[in-house]
């Protein structure tokens, strides 16, 4: 299969490119949606809690920390959500390619997987303007990033492609699935601190993969602090074996995707 991917390496960018202009054909703004969507989302959520229900940033006597917190917190989760909800259902958006054409077909989970990473730098660029409008100059723990980024999409790569294939054969995990996504962003410290956790609740936080993963945003884009690589072990070990997990479950079912499509 990685064979195949370096063989068809040019389809898969220029499938990229196609799908980043095919999904805002006729659009003004193109491109732009994909960043105004988180950022609006953020900006709901920082006026509610921030200016309404008067919410702070422990430890920063900065009234634009919280929003700064939450942009952060919402690119990292934007990264993971879009790949585990696009790879959850490319095999089913393509089948009509799949019947038609013969190619690699581990192509289209990689296609997903690089669609989003345009979309999250473009839309790192884009906080990194508001912050720079917020008073906050972007540090050299910024360099961070690329590790989150990896890590991150490692890990919503595996588990996206993994549940793409059950949702072949059972159409029923994409439904689950939006509603496990939306109780996993509420359980990951996103739009509060971990600090506001009670400690009766901490196992669950302790047992959320993602926490470590969006707290190297938090550290390095709000606090200016390089990561702890201690709390990313238990992570890159869960990615790696969701990622060969998937290839493994995709190499199985293959021959059977396109008669169940």
């Amino acid at each position: 299969m990685l064979s195949a991917l370096w063989r068809y390496r040019y389809f898969v960018m220029a499938s990229i490119v196609g799908e980043l202009r095919g999904r805002f054909a006729r659009s003004r703004l193109g491109l732009l949606w994909s960043i105004l969507h988180p950022l609006a989302q953020a900006a709901i959520f920082a006026l509610v809690l921030a200016e309404v229900l008067g919410a702070k940033l422990g430890g920063i006597d900065d009234k634009a920390a919280y929003p700064m917190y939450l942009l952060a917190g919402m690119a990292a989760w934007t990264l993971f959500s879009e790949i585990v909800s696009r790879s959850m259902t490319v095999f089913i958006e393509y089948s009509a390619t799949l019947k038609k054409i013969a190619f690699p077909r581990i192509c289209l989970p990689v296609i997903v997987w690089g669609s989003a990473l345009v979309n999250h730098a473009l839309l790192l660029v884009a906080i990194a303007v508001v912050f720079l409008f917020l008073g906050k100059v972007p540090g050299a723990a910024w360099l961070a990033l690329p590790l989150g980024i990896l890590l991150i999409s490692v890990f919503a790569f595996g588990l996206g492609m993994l549940l793409g294939v059950f949702n072949v054969f059972v159409r029923d995990i994409g439904q689950a699935v939006g509603v496990v996504l939306q109780l996993w962003f509420w359980l990951t410290p996103i739009v509060y601190p971990v600090s506001v956790v009670p400690d009766h609740l901490r196992w669950v936080i302790n047992l959320n993969p993602m926490v470590p993963l969006v707290e190297i945003y938090h550290e390095a884009m709000v606090f200016d602090r390089w990561p702890d690589l201690a709390p990313l072990v238990v992570p890159v070990i869960l990615s790696a074996v969701l990622l060969v997990l998937s290839f493994m479950v995709f190499k199985r079912a293959s021959p059977e995707l396109v008669d169940a499509l």
